[in-house]
């Protein structure tokens, strides 16, 4: 009964949100605006002639976290992401009626916690402003922040910044750090055993992540395979092909060539703009 009355409030401040007028939503959004900087800091990056990632240094605060375009990505990776954790992210402003109510309905049979309603754009929020609790007064304060986010923020670039932002495990985040650190490869063209993967990482970093836990990351990728086949994203002999694949308990180091040069440029590093070189990826490898 108690958690059924925490949930009854807890449905009422939804609701509450949702029910405030545009004219008092636009006065919070102008006094208390979201902490998004115009630029992320990100890795810097060493890259050859040809745009590939010779080298990447570590953040001032220690992370692998490499700047993140959707051009960068696999589609079909993008697409099981929106699948999910959001599917209804295109059409929504922020927060997802439907998925709160469908959350809230399932807390009210089941007597916990089944699926939390949360969007990317709620997500990206939480991973620009981490929260001290999990507290309904900083759930409400989340689904405003990501109402802010949508203001400010197109659909791609929300999309870009949670796909450089998101949390993969140890020091790695994004999925440009974590597709290099798990499976040596820029996510450009992923598997589909490799995509369910990395949409299943972010949720439990580091209870999921491959290179400690193999058994628990190997569930979770393969429950993504099982709602993609229910939200027929994928065939089930597709699925059923891709559970196959072994899941590797690998975590490699990131690119490290030409190490002479990358540091000699290092000193002309402007934030969030590689560092081309005149010199082939492939050649400066033989050499190496």
């Amino acid at each position: 009964m108690k958690m059924l009355r925490k949930f009854a409030v807890g449905a009422a401040g939804c609701a509450g949100i949702l029910a405030l007028s545009a004219a008092s939503l636009w006065e919070l959004d102008r006094a208390f605006p979201p902490p998004l900087p115009a630029e992320l800091t990100v890795s810097t990056e060493i890259q050859d002639r040809d745009g590939q990632l010779l080298r990447a240094f570590a953040t001032p605060d220690g992370y692998w976290r490499l700047e993140t375009r959707l051009d960068q990505v696999d589609k079909q990776f993008v697409d099981m992401l929106v699948t999910y954790e959001d599917k209804r992210f295109w059409d929504h402003e922020g927060v997802d009626v439907l998925a709160l109510a469908r959350a809230a309905g399932q807390f009210a049979t089941s007597g916990h916690i089944v699926s939390g309603g949360s969007t990317l754009s709620m997500q990206l929020a939480r991973l620009i402003e981490p929260r001290e609790s999990r507290s309904l007064g900083s759930k409400i304060k989340q689904m405003l922040r990501a109402i802010q986010i949508e203001r400010r923020l197109s659909k791609r670039e929300i999309l870009e910044r949670y796909l450089t932002l998101a949390p993969y495990g140890g020091n790695l985040e994004g999925v440009r750090a974590a597709s290099l650190a798990y499976f040596g490869k820029e996510p450009k063209r992923l598997t589909v055993s490799e995509s369910a993967l990395l949409v299943a990482l972010p949720q439990l970093p580091e209870k999921r992540r491959p290179d400690r836990n193999l058994k628990i990351a190997h569930a979770a990728r393969d429950r993504v395979l099982t709602r993609m086949v229910s939200s027929r994203l994928l065939g089930e002999r597709e699925a059923a092909r891709a559970a196959l694949d072994d899941v590797s308990d690998l975590r490699r180091t990131l690119p490290a060539l030409a190490a002479h040069a990358a540091y000699a440029m290092l000193p002309k590093a402007v934030p969030g703009q590689p560092l081309q070189l005149t010199i082939r990826k492939s050649v400066q490898e033989g050499l190496e």
